[in-house]
């Protein structure tokens, strides 16, 4: 009521939205621990582990070369790191803030403000926890040699983008069927351990195989940025084109759908039945 009268220009509009989602971006990365630091290297460890673990693996199954000419712990990493941008941002964007959490009752909090700052909480961390494995690495060994990085890192970020797109979406129908989406998004992420590709490279497998594989977005994501990281690896059978082009339309029926959902919300779907 005794606020002075300012007049609002989009210019202040866009920079105003664009603080509040930094502000939420470092609200959602410190919301597991006070420490933005000791946030970044729990993600490390939890890659890292990951890691070993499916290196032992394939140790114990004495296949410990990678199916393209590279180096083996490259090949890996390169698989892992688009699976955890992904598969977090799609956890990340469905897990934010919906039309009826009590964070939009507060102005000028909006769904467009808790997305981008869940999103880019996960691009964040897991570029940073990225970043340190492959530094430390080479500077053990010195073999994180890549054939056109500026790619690779383009790729990263379409395996998150598409993470985000899928999320939205699924963030999008969850006021209205929490159960099913809860069971689908699980079904999702579990499948892409191996739907995703992430141990083998595209071009090794048979015709009939890569049917199987090429409706994931993830799997087309990884075989690209091993295009990018590995000087002597083409792929025919993934492209970027598809990716792209079906993370946007998932992303406008995302946003559709949530404008719907947000003018239809009811406090009471926050409310638990007893």
């Amino acid at each position: 009521m005794f606020a002075p009268n300012r007049a609002r220009t989009r210019l202040n509009g866009f920079f105003e939205i664009t603080g509040l989602i930094f502000e939420g971006t470092a609200r959602e990365i410190r919301k597991n621990s006070r420490n933005p630091i000791l946030a970044i290297l729990s993600e490390v460890m939890r890659v890292l582990v990951f890691v070993a673990v499916f290196y032992v693996m394939f140790a114990v199954l004495g296949n410990r070369t990678a199916p393209l000419r590279g180096d083996f712990v490259i090949f890996l990493v390169s698989g892992i790191f688009l699976f955890f941008a992904h598969t977090r941002a799609v956890s990340a964007v469905l897990g934010a803030e919906g039309p009826t959490s009590a964070m939009m009752q507060h102005a000028p909090m909006n769904s467009i403000i808790s997305i981008g700052s869940s999103a880019l909480s996960v691009l964040y961390s897991q570029a940073m926890a990225a970043g340190i494995i492959l530094l430390g690495y080479h500077v053990f060994t010195g073999n994180v040699v890549i054939d056109k990085p500026v790619g690779a890192v383009l790729m990263f970020v379409l395996a998150w983008f598409s993470g985000v797109a899928i999320g939205m979406m699924l963030m999008a129908a969850k006021p209205w069927f929490p159960a099913l989406i809860s069971i689908i998004s699980k079904l999702y992420r579990r499948s892409n351990m191996i739907a995703s590709g992430k141990m083998f490279a595209a071009n090794t497998l048979p015709g009939w195989m890569v049917n199987v594989f090429d409706w994931n977005p993830l799997f087309h994501a990884i075989d690209q940025a091993r295009v990018y990281t590995f000087l002597n690896y083409s792929s025919d059978v993934t492209n970027i084109v598809y990716p792209l082009v079906l993370s946007v339309v998932c992303i406008m029926i995302g946003f559709m759908m949530e404008f719907f959902t947000r003018q239809h919300a009811s406090a009471s779907w926050g409310v638990s039945k007893i």
